[in-house]
């Protein structure tokens, strides 16, 4: 029986380091990359587009079980999981404040994070992942052995916020992660916890690793 692909579940809170570190994870090991953030970004792209009330959660949860989409493994530097809307995906659109803050609505919405589990997982298809989100260790795939928790510091986080030209109100953001009743934010029993304060992108990576090829067996 063929062995079962890996899945690196790195978890944390807004600006903490997790798409650079999950990134760089991916292309050091070779895994395809996952970015389940992203996947919600999409959903209210498409809510935003077509007029949907995300405060409205039957609305967004009818939204999200009939829209058309596709899972594709796309390779360039590294490779990467997405998640097609209409064969499209709209990389710069989904980034705009108004779909930021529609995301967090539609996080929120228990038959959403169902239907994002269930693709999630889907992904394993494609082989070896890092997947990188807030429930990946505690709701997808809990499973796993190789689970990883980044967080820094409030102040630390603005900063960085603040010098992509961000301004989010990321104490609020937190609280809305940790307190929702669906799959909230928190550290997965097991998980290797990295406060990324004082870490450059190359700290965060190196430990990741390390800790993977230890955990794995895999050669250092």
């Amino acid at each position: 029986m063929k062995d079962q692909p890996i899945v690196i579940a790195i978890d944390g809170t807004s600006a903490s380091g997790k798409s650079t570190a999950a990134r760089w994870a991916a292309k050091t090991l070779d895994y395809a990359y996952v970015d389940t953030g992203a996947m919600y970004r999409m959903l209210a792209w498409y809510c935003v587009k077509n007029r949907i009330d995300v405060s409205d959660p039957i609305a967004v949860a009818r939204a999200c079980r009939l829209w058309k989409t596709t899972l594709v493994c796309e390779d360039g530097p590294a490779r990467q999981v997405r998640l097609l809307v209409d064969g499209y995906y709209p990389e710069k659109e989904m980034r705009t404040p108004e779909v930021t803050a529609a995301a967090s609505h539609v996080a929120a919405v228990k038959k959403v994070r169902d239907w994002m589990k269930k693709k999630q997982r889907e992904c394993i298809r494609f082989g070896n992942l890092v997947m990188e989100g807030r429930d990946i260790g505690t709701n997808v795939f809990p499973e796993t052995d190789f689970k990883f928790y980044l967080d820094a510091s409030l102040s630390e986080r603005k900063r960085r916020r603040q010098a992509e030209g961000v301004n989010d109100n990321l104490a609020a953001r937190d609280e809305r992660d940790s307190q929702r009743a669906a799959a909230p934010l928190m550290i997965a029993l097991g998980a290797f916890v990295i406060d990324t304060s004082t870490h450059t992108p190359e700290d965060t990576n190196r430990l990741i690793v390390a800790e993977f090829k230890k955990r794995s067996g895999a050669p250092k």
